[in-house]
């Protein structure tokens, strides 16, 4: 049954039952385990370095890593390395956000650091696609007012070739609203997203020629006393006749979605003001809650953020955000809830865990604390003190290396035969550059065109001349104070109207 109208957002008491509860977890307490020298908490076996901080540079590459890093993938790149693509979640000024790609050899070396998508704003989570392409999601709504007397449309999905070949692609059929995050279905050939909103939704996006995303459905998620999933149509993705959540007042409000991933035939979320972590099993549309925090005294898990899964051993990763301390928690098949990694040091103060995800082999795990590191990126910028933050730090990415239980072991070497003759051919996988370029040219639903941006040698972080969506825009950084919206961390009143 849906919710009505300025109600309180709520779910079927019968989808209720959470299955996790607290345990030792799979490699261990970490209790009573000393931080390493970079301030981490990790099983024993388990090992990390930092790949990047805000405002330095990226081994030695010359490119400087972006501000407050956010959500993230990886993609093999054929020859044994891969690329690692990181979004940059800055809300002002405006065109600050974007996305950087990594790209390390065999052996993890850093071969080269760059930017692959420049012009957007608080680039918050996304997802990657079976295609190779990485989803970078826009959290935000229409925007106006004296902070900001040009109105932008609120944010939109775009799609990224992580090796830079193809440009970036805006996809606004997919929806004109603050996204979070998006997970694809490969078998359904489906999308599902979140919406950061009290009010928000849970989306399903069918493209109407897989794996194009230039066009297609988009629904959102009404659930039943049962945890039976209808689908219902949004009249208007573009959000040309008004906000995309008000055009369905009737339809179940998560409260604030946040990550999604999708494994073996579910997409696992993620809801911050009320602490749970849902699962949805896209081939029967049948909706349950794995963990929720309120049901605990003293909840391991809280603050529930971005989330993966290692595909290996389906262990769920959910990252926290306003907990002290801030920890990075696994829930287990088994049904087990133990912190994995845990911060610490002053360092981290304000911060969150953002991004984690995993190597193409599962060997080497990625995370960033976004607003952890030192001040480096606001002194370069001139900025004495964030005013929204405070003393906080604008970011620093970890990689934790260890014995992950989803690891892919390596091949042994084969002895060398003769090969045999082909006696079938198969469709090849589709590239990113012919996902993106084969797609037939898009008709506008709006003014609101894509943008593009000038180049910044800088990695973003100094001044770039800016062509905004749909709005001509300049922005000048140089000295100019940059922010990021704080996350609220306890639910607000809710709507009045929808």
């Amino acid at each position: 049954m849906g919710i009505g109208a300025g109600a309180v957002a709520s779910l079927p008491t019968r989808a209720l039952a959470q299955d996790a509860a607290p345990g030792p977890g799979p490699y261990g307490s970490i209790d009573d385990v000393d931080p390493d020298a970079l301030g981490l908490i990790l099983p024993p076996g388990f090992s990390a370095r930092v790949i990047a901080e805000s405002g330095s540079e990226v081994g030695d590459t010359g490119y400087r890593w972006h501000a407050y890093p956010d959500g993230a993938a990886t993609f093999p790149d054929g020859e044994g390395g891969w690329h690692y693509t990181c979004n940059s979640e800055v809300f002002s000024p405006r065109g600050l956000g974007g996305v950087s790609v990594v790209h390390f050899g065999p052996d993890g070396e850093i071969l080269e650091a760059r930017r692959a998508l420049e012009g957007t704003s608080a680039n918050c989570a996304g997802g990657p696609t079976p295609w190779g392409t990485w989803l970078s999601c826009e959290e935000f709504d229409t925007t106006g007012g004296a902070a900001d007397p040009e109105p932008q449309p609120a944010g939109m999905v775009w799609e990224v070739d992580p090796t830079g070949v193809t440009d970036p692609v805006a996809r606004p059929a997919m929806g004109i609203f603050s996204h979070e995050a998006v997970a694809v279905d490969p078998e359904g050939e489906r999308l599902y997203a979140t919406e950061d909103q009290f009010d928000g939704h849970l989306y399903r996006y069918t493209p109407d020629a897989y794996p194009d995303l230039a066009s297609g459905l988009l629904e959102a998620a009404d659930v039943a006393d049962d945890g039976s999933v209808r689908w219902v149509e949004v009249p208007d993705p573009t959000a040309t006749s008004g906000s995309v959540r008000a055009q369905l007042p009737d339809v179940t409000q998560f409260l604030g979605g946040e990550g999604i991933w999708y494994h073996d035939g579910e997409v696992f979320f993620t809801s911050k003001f009320d602490g749970k972590v849902h699962a949805l099993d896209v081939r029967t549309d049948q909706y349950r809650v794995i963990y929720d925090a309120g049901t605990f005294t003293s909840p391991v898990l809280s603050g529930v953020d971005n989330v993966t899964v290692d595909a290996g051993s389906g262990d769920v990763y959910v990252a926290e955000d306003g907990t002290d301390p801030i920890e990075l928690v696994i829930i287990t098949p088994e049904g087990e809830v133990a912190p994995f990694v845990r911060l610490t040091g002053e360092q981290h103060d304000g911060s969150e865990i953002t991004g984690p995800c995993f190597s193409p082999d599962r060997t080497r795990l990625y995370f960033s604390s976004q607003r952890g590191g030192t001040n480096l990126a606001r002194e370069v910028l001139g900025q004495e003190e964030n005013d929204i933050f405070g003393e906080a730090n604008a970011g620093i990415t970890y990689e934790v290396t260890g014995p992950f239980r989803g690891r892919i072991e390596p091949e042994p070497t084969p002895t060398p035969t003769a090969a045999p003759e082909p006696t079938a051919t198969t469709e090849p996988v589709p590239t990113p550059t012919e996902v993106i370029t084969a797609a037939t040219e898009t008709p506008e639903p709006t003014d609101l065109a894509a943008g593009t941006v000038a180049s910044a040698d800088d990695g973003g972080l100094g001044a770039g001349s800016i062509v905004g969506i749909g709005v001509g825009a300049a922005a000048v950084v140089g000295g100019a104070a940059w922010a990021i919206r704080r996350r609220t961390r306890t639910a607000p009143d809710p709507p009045t109207d929808a």
